[in-house]
């Protein structure tokens, strides 16, 4: 299985959302808060530089921006309400990255509507939590079910509310 920076993020998110995505039972189409997202990271940098797709064995990862000069990877977020999973997803492009031979890549998080910047280092103890990351979606991902619902106060404004509480 090809881990994407969409896996990363619904692992940290919800794991009854990644399971859905998963198994290609998508909603986001029908979220204000993901077009929104998608209007930012659109806007934020010039149109030839935005989304730049690698392959990897058996899918893609999707780059907001990668500046080849300094070797920094940028990551266009709306909000820093769940930074730990961005962080995470950051983390996981630097790594394959680092698995197609490009060295010294870093990241950072762009959060233009706050005018904020977090810089992100992938360490050792990073590329290990990884690896776990990795098998714990596998795992997900393989359950003949979903994982139960959350039921967490951001559950309300998941595009994904209704397929789990309607």
């Amino acid at each position: 299985m090809t881990l994407t920076g969409t896996h990363i993020n619904y692992y940290y998110h919800c794991h009854h959302h990644l399971w859905l995505f998963a198994h290609s039972i998508n909603m986001e189409q029908n979220s204000d808060a993901v077009t929104m997202g998608k209007f930012i990271s659109e806007s934020t940098y010039k149109k030839e530089d935005h989304e730049i797709q690698i392959s990897t064995d058996g899918g893609e990862i999707v780059l907001d921006f990668y500046d080849e000069k300094t070797k920094t990877i940028h990551e266009v977020k709306k909000s820093d309400k769940m930074e730990e999973l961005h962080l995470w997803q950051v983390k996981h492009y630097i790594s394959v990255l680092e698995e197609k031979g490009i060295t010294g890549v870093t990241g950072e998080i762009d959060y233009p509507k706050l005018r904020e910047k977090v810089k992100v280092e992938l360490s050792d103890s990073d590329r290990e939590r990884l690896n776990q990351i990795k098998a714990d979606v596998e795992r997900i991902v393989a359950l003949s079910l979903p994982p139960e619902v959350i039921n967490k106060p951001f559950c309300k404004n998941c595009s994904y509310y209704d397929l789990c509480y309607v």
